[in-house]
């Protein structure tokens, strides 16, 4: 399984993201969902981009479409504890089997007939909420900047922190051939994004988004 990007929902209307600035990242381009009502602010990397998300419209978020989605209880990670993570993987044949199990999303800025498939995770929410785009088999082409001041290129590991039960056990498994996505059983929900195989042998933790970057 490789990964397209993953989302961190804001507490604070996207302004976490200036200290990924400052910390010598690339700021790429941001967007408004219409009719779900987020927007985000977007960093990207030679195989992978981080989102950062918040909500801007309470009303279509919480909408008949979009409340199925559970992206409302996502972003109200402080009052409920819901993991703010969003895991997106490539659309592959490896995701398949995983996918099975997931609800399909039409969101109002997809072409009509153009889907995202979603796993909520509603039934344990320190999980990551978990998706795939219809792009098969490629992520979506882009042009975007991704070179750092800081040098950090390629996203080489991912590992999510977060208190776990037996609830958290099938869905774990669909990973355990993947050797670069990890989950680990921690009394936090966290997560660790590790650049470069770590060689510059640096690290920098973000609190206010609950994330960690080794490079």
């Amino acid at each position: 399984m490789e990964i397209d990007h993953i989302f961190v929902f804001s507490n604070t209307l996207g302004k976490e993201a200036d200290k990924l600035v400052s910390f010598g990242l690339t700021e790429g381009s941001s967007r408004f969902h219409p009719g779900q009502g987020t927007m985000n602010r977007k960093f990207y990397f030679e195989n992978f981009f981080l989102e950062i998300l918040w909500v801007i419209n309470k009303k279509e978020i919480q909408s008949e479409l979009t409340s199925q989605t559970k992206l409302w209880e996502r972003s109200q990670f402080k009052k409920n504890g819901y993991s703010p993570f969003g895991l997106c993987l490539v659309n592959s044949k490896s995701t398949d089997k995983l996918f099975e199990i997931s609800k399909v999303y039409q969101p109002n800025y997809f072409p009509k007939g153009m889907s995202i498939d979603i796993i909520t995770n509603e039934h344990y929410s320190k999980l990551p909420w978990t998706f795939r785009l219809p792009y098969r088999d490629k992520k979506k082409t882009n042009s975007k900047p991704i070179e750092h001041s800081n040098g950090i290129r390629l996203l080489t590991r991912t590992e999510f922190e977060m208190p776990m039960d037996n609830s958290c056990s099938e869905f774990k498994t669909f990973f355990q051939s993947v050797n670069d996505i990890d989950f680990k059983n921690r009394n936090r929900t966290h997560l660790t994004l590790e650049f470069d195989n770590k060689i510059q042998g640096k690290s920098k933790e973000f609190s206010e988004l609950n994330l960690t970057i080794k490079y």
